[in-house]
């Protein structure tokens, strides 16, 4: 199971500003949160551990961009490997 990361944690991951931080999840480069509630949003850890290892080794935004796009495909089936089993 992995954990869900509140925004505060996120930031400590992905240090940038909160304004720019949402403008890069707008912009695809950073997966969109998981709805919690009606004002509580959270992230996947593995998704935030994905995107910082892409940075670190110096992916560009088009390769950040279609990793956020497999993480988000991911989601999607994430439950449905076990409903199979």
């Amino acid at each position: 199971m992995d954990a869900l990361l509140r925004t505060p944690e996120v930031l400590t991951w992905y240090p940038k500003g909160k304004s720019a931080f949402y403008v890069d999840v707008r912009d695809g480069l950073f997966p969109a949160p998981v709805r919690l509630g009606l004002r509580s949003v959270a992230w996947p850890a593995s998704e935030v551990e994905a995107i910082v290892q892409a940075r670190i080794r110096g992916a560009t935004d088009a390769e950040i961009r279609d990793l956020v796009r497999e993480l988000h495909a991911k989601r999607l089936t994430a439950g449905l490997e076990r409903e199979a089993a």
